[in-house]
């Protein structure tokens, strides 16, 4: 939920405007100052739906993305205050973690420290597994969109099953008889997701 993510504004089964979220709203704004239909608006990362405020001035819109929920980071945790000797927590959390004798001994015997060990071996595997995580949301954020832009259309369900199989031609094959802008967002979001799955 960044402003580097990207964006696609749908009026019906129309596409508007996409990109950055900056350039989604100049067009997005264009398009409702011109009398246009409603919008749906959708981050392509995610599928969700976000809303923006279009009152006032294309500057005046922007202004409030700094204020946006969406934009905003969540606060963070409050760090406890320190009671004892020692040193500072310096936003580390304390948790009891339960292991076998085997597992302690092999910690122990690590360079470092248990503490340091347990950080290191997390971020190596969040790191090993952050391609893998990217395609599983790229492959939602798919299903996400063809469930708010097509579900009603015809041969939804074959291609939703299409979709969760990773079966790129079968789904493009299912859905060649939807709106031209609805089915080529989605052919490229699974597009995305199945090049993150390769790279994974």
């Amino acid at each position: 939920m960044t402003t580097e993510n990207t964006y696609t504004a749908f009026a019906g089964d129309r596409q508007i405007a996409a990109g950055d979220v900056r350039t989604l709203l100049a067009g997005a704004k264009a398009h409702l100052d011109a009398g246009g239909d409603a919008l749906l608006i959708f981050e392509d990362q995610t599928g969700i739906q976000v809303d923006f405020d279009f009152r006032g001035t294309l500057d005046e819109v922007l202004a409030r993305l700094a204020h946006h929920p969406h934009f905003t980071p969540a606060p963070a945790p409050p760090v406890a205050e320190r009671t004892g000797p020692g040193r500072p927590s310096l936003g580390v959390v304390s948790r009891e973690v339960t292991l076998l004798p085997r597992h302690w001994e092999w910690l122990e015997a690590q360079k470092g420290g248990i503490s340091a060990t347990l950080r290191r071996l997390v971020d190596e595997a969040r790191k090993q597994g952050a391609g893998g995580e990217r395609a599983a949301k790229a492959w939602d954020a798919a299903g996400k969109f063809m469930w708010t832009m097509a579900g009603n259309r015809p041969g939804f369900e074959e291609a939703s099953r299409a979709l969760y199989a990773k079966d790129l031609p079968r789904l493009e094959a299912l859905s060649k008889d939807w709106p031209d802008d609805v089915r080529a967002h989605l052919l490229r979001l699974a597009a995305v997701a199945a090049g993150l799955e390769a790279q994974a």
